[in-house]
């Protein structure tokens, strides 16, 4: 399981496998004229080229086939969760980590308070920390062995880290998600994650407006870098990082706050990242924005081989 296709479709496989729309072999969809198609590299292949990273605007999709790939039974993962003041210690180590981890190693980075999870000290609790995310998709032996040397990047707060089915860890972080309360989103790619970028990202996470607002990172180099930028839709195949500024808070009086404090972040760490974003994780008008009609028309609809707006046409 992945984050939805539309945008390229990223999740805790996509070093070994590439992105969602990387293993999509074809679909099915109803077009705005009513028209029933079947899409793939052989049949109406521009349709096929733009619903593979170009947003949810070309069709109502009633079939899907991917190309699978075996995991588990059983894989490793969980938190490993650091003192916020160690945060340039952890995160620089990091950067240098991820540089030669396998492929089958994935670790994400997430810069929130921490909620009362029940393998932290109490004391801990609403307090920011570093929380590294990590994932093997492989013998969990093995992944023992791989993730040991992030256990010294700093003092541990904490760590639950362990064999699990798949399917397990994909729900793992539900329940800081539930419905009902007020979100706003914005996102950056990177292609390095320079010191400039980690320092803006530690500043922001050091004022965070509520206890559920959080700075994501999550580590998509490897297979996804492989595949040409013109390839699909989703252009940004040089980004081996993807960043959410995701605010998140239960009131609207809380609004301004929360959305300030997300555009201020967007804007301070623009300047080290690279092209394009991730849609998914935009706000809808920022999202409908991102792609411009061009050249290519598609059964109606219009798309474009070039998916990038200027950085400074976002606010």
């Amino acid at each position: 399981m992945q984050v939805s296709h539309w945008g390229g479709g990223f999740g805790w496989l996509t070093r070994q496998y590439g992105l969602t729309i990387d293993n999509l072999v074809s679909a099915d969809l109803i077009t705005a004229d009513g028209s029933s198609v079947h899409v793939s590299e052989n049949t109406y292949p521009d349709l096929f080229w733009a619903i593979r990273g170009g947003g949810g605007n070309f069709g109502v999709v009633t079939q899907f086939e991917f190309e699978l790939h075996p995991v588990g039974p059983e894989i490793l993962a969980g938190l490993i969760v650091f003192p916020f003041d160690k945060a340039t210690q952890v995160l620089t180590q990091y950067r240098e980590f991820v540089e030669s981890a396998p492929v089958e190693l994935n670790v994400w980075v997430v810069l929130r308070q921490a909620p009362p999870l029940p393998f932290l000290s109490s004391d801990v609790h609403g307090k920011e920390v570093v929380v590294l995310a990590v994932f093997y998709a492989g013998d969990p032996a093995e992944g023992q062995k791989q993730i040991q040397p992030l256990r010294g990047l700093s003092h541990l707060l904490g760590e639950h880290v362990g064999a699990q089915p798949y399917a397990q860890w994909q729900q793992a972080f539900d329940p800081l998600l539930t419905p009902g309360a007020r979100n706003y989103w914005k996102s950056h790619n990177f292609t390095v994650l320079g010191d400039g970028a980690l320092d803006s990202m530690i500043e922001f996470a050091g004022k965070l407006p509520s206890p559920q607002c959080e700075i994501f990172v999550g580590l998509i180099a490897g297979a996804s870098n492989d595949v040409p930028p013109d390839a699909t839709a989703y252009g940004a195949r040089d980004a081996r990082f993807v960043m959410n500024v995701h605010g998140r808070w239960d009131s609207a009086a809380d609004d301004e706050r929360g959305i300030t404090w997300a555009r201020a972040f967007f804007r301070a760490s623009a300047p080290y990242a690279s092209s394009g974003a991730y849609v998914n994780f935009m706000t809808e008008e920022r999202a409908i924005g991102w792609l411009q009609p061009t050249d290519r028309t598609i059964l109606g609809w219009s798309t474009s081989r070039s998916n990038t707006i200027p950085r400074t046409s976002f606010t």
